[in-house]
């Protein structure tokens, strides 16, 4: 990446985060995020490595901690993404290489407690495992919600590769920009990864993120503000229909609905929820094993689609209870 971006990149974490950062040392760019997680997977793991993933997450994390040849672990952290620390614990062994966490959490919108966190940096700590941490919703919190990234945990300081982007809060989604963190070591091996593989960033986009960082961040709260909105009026509407339960999100711009009344694999949900009724969604099975019986709804769109869809699924939610009377 060109170095004006990696030292806007360390200068937006420092006054952010409070986090010091070595631009030309510790900081790889890439195109998009979910290249920089392929490349420290590629750059970390071996075949047989176990990795432990929190989920339910973004698929991008098995597929590409897989791609390496490790064998993943699912780490089921409920409704709301919370940490299970006694499975966590439980699950480690000694072919356990790297925990993965997302947090704000895409599918449900979760976010670790800070007191979470600790704990899985104390575990990585004790049992010397990296933790990969896709910290890529970190500005769309809501409530006041504290937001702590892993790499500002110093005992695992080391061990940990932090990755981030720019299609989240800046809305630059298709325009293929990311970054990682991490210790000297392991940012070498990953661009030795990205050399041979997409070589580097589209050099006009990574102006862009410059010009995203140094300006005014007033439309990022602009923004927040208005998920916010979505946010209230999607979870409140899904819980008035009877048979579906939400937890409130606490970050990013996702919600979990559990609809197992419905007694129908999620995927087949999804599928005939678009068939039927023109609503898109994800079925929550691609999100882990643990997401079964639920979708992803995003509330990236206008309230007034929001409403309209609201309708359509208590629809179809009602039809299909009816018929199982």
């Amino acid at each position: 990446g060109i170095i004006e971006l990696r030292r806007a990149i360390a200068d937006f974490l420092k006054n952010r985060r409070g986090i010091d950062i070595n631009p030309e040392k510790e900081i790889i760019v890439t195109p998009g995020a979910k290249h920089a997680i392929f490349c420290a997977c590629m750059a970390t793991l071996n075949p047989g490595d176990e990795v432990l993933i929190l989920a339910p997450t973004w698929p991008t994390h098995f597929t590409c901690a897989r791609a390496a040849g490790a064998k993943t672990i699912e780490i089921p952290c409920g409704e709301a993404y919370s940490l299970n620390e006694e499975l966590l614990k439980e699950k480690i062994s000694n072919k356990t290489r790297m925990i993965i966490v997302n947090s704000p959490n895409n599918p449900t919108g979760g976010v670790l407690s800070i007191s979470e966190l600790k704990a899985i940096a104390d575990l990585a700590s004790d049992h010397d495992l990296l933790v990969l941490s896709d910290e890529i919703y970190d500005e769309i919190v809501y409530d006041g919600i504290e937001i702590r990234s892993m790499v500002s945990f110093e005992n695992i300081r080391e061990n940990v590769i932090v990755v981030n982007g720019f299609s989240k809060s800046y809305a630059m989604t298709g325009w293929r920009l990311g970054y990682a963190i991490a210790n000297e070591t392991i940012i070498d091996a990953m661009k030795r990864i990205q050399q041979a593989t997409t070589t580097c960033p589209v050099s006009f986009v990574q102006k862009a993120g410059v010009a995203a960082l140094n300006g005014p961040q007033d439309d990022v709260k602009k923004m927040v503000k208005e998920y916010d909105r979505r946010r209230k009026y999607i979870v409140k509407s899904l819980n008035e229909i009877p048979g579906v339960y939400c937890a409130m999100p606490e970050g990013a711009f996702y919600v979990f609905p559990r609809l197992s009344a419905l007694k129908m694999p999620s995927f087949e949900v999804s599928m005939k929820l678009l068939e039927e009724e023109g609503v898109c969604s994800t079925p929550g099975s691609v999100f882990g094993e643990c997401g079964e019986g639920h979708i992803r709804l995003s509330y990236a769109t206008s309230l007034e689609t929001i409403i309209e869809a609201m309708k359509r699924i208590k629809n179809f939610v009602e039809k299909y209870l009816e018929s199982r009377r």
